[in-house]
């Protein structure tokens, strides 16, 4: 990951836009401050992915409170929306207007806007470039690590892309972030202690959506530690010896959020207008 951020601050010379991938459903912890640092003043377009997925009016939220100075916005369901492509082309160009303008000021016929994708493993950059290509360009997996190297991409007349592999920061400013990461999939979860971090998405769902889980998984259960008893016994989640097994339990209930059968969930509220979402540590 540190060779691919140095290859990535290098080949930001040559280009005119910076287009970050987040998660819908974790937009501030799916962030890269490591990128905001390489950007630096260079006009970026956030996109919000996996609407599918995410809360639909606490996505306008996010996408109201990203949009500021130098910076646009959009949300895209790019596994179902097949206008999704056009639709980041379109906010792509819109965004470079000022430049194309001195362009055409200076007698130049505006040339396609080179865009950097960037964005963490396993958050939708190479399904995005796929959509705006129209055909399948570049590898795309539900597993974080696939994209490995640089790549251009003529991917329209009028957008130029250069993948970049997924890189996540050296260390996280809180746990909190690590965690959504994880429960969500953006972190190999071989490495992890999955039940922890079942226990930890559990109760960050329950402060945001009351009454959720306990109705899904037919449980009075509040306790993360008691919910995961819950459905063990539900699921059938069982030990050697015919007991509750709550690590397996972990792994049902962490599908179950990955694939979206609990529901549109998003798990970060947006940040209060005075607050600066450059830093993580809320």
């Amino acid at each position: 990951m540190e060779k691919a951020r140095r290859q990535m601050l290098d080949r930001l010379k040559a280009v005119d836009l910076v287009i970050e991938i987040r998660d819908a459903r974790i937009p501030a912890a799916s962030r890269n401050p490591v990128l905001h640092e390489m950007a630096g003043s260079k006009p970026r377009l956030i996109v919000l992915a996996k609407t599918d997925q995410a809360d639909p009016e606490r996505t306008k939220e996010w996408i109201s409170y990203l949009k500021k100075d130098n910076r646009s916005a959009i949300a895209l369901d790019l596994l179902n929306d097949n206008k999704a492509g056009k639709k980041l082309v379109k906010e792509a160009v819109r965004v470079m207007e000022p430049m194309r303008e001195k362009q055409r000021a200076r007698g130049i016929r505006p040339r396609a806007v080179r865009a950097m994708v960037c964005g963490i493993p396993n958050v939708g950059k190479s399904t995005l470039i796929n959509r705006i290509a129209g055909k399948t360009t570049v590898k795309a997996a539900d597993k974080p690590g696939v994209t490995r190297s640089l790549t251009w991409i003529h991917a329209d007349g009028q957008l130029e892309l250069l993948d970049t592999p997924g890189v996540l920061w050296p260390k996280f400013d809180d746990e909190k972030t690590g965690s959504l990461l994880a429960a969500l999939g953006s972190i190999n979860d071989d490495i992890l202690d999955r039940k922890m971090i079942a226990m930890d998405a559990i109760h960050i769902i329950q402060d945001l959506y009351p009454g959720l889980l306990e109705e899904m998984y037919d449980s009075g259960e509040v306790n993360p530690n008691g919910m995961l008893k819950k459905i063990a016994e539900k699921r059938g989640c069982l030990g050697s010896e015919g007991t509750l097994d709550t690590k397996k339990a972990a792994d049902v209930f962490l599908n179950d959020l990955r694939k979206g059968k609990i529901g549109k969930l998003t798990l970060e509220k947006a940040y209060e207008e005075n607050e600066d979402d450059e830093d993580l540590s809320e």
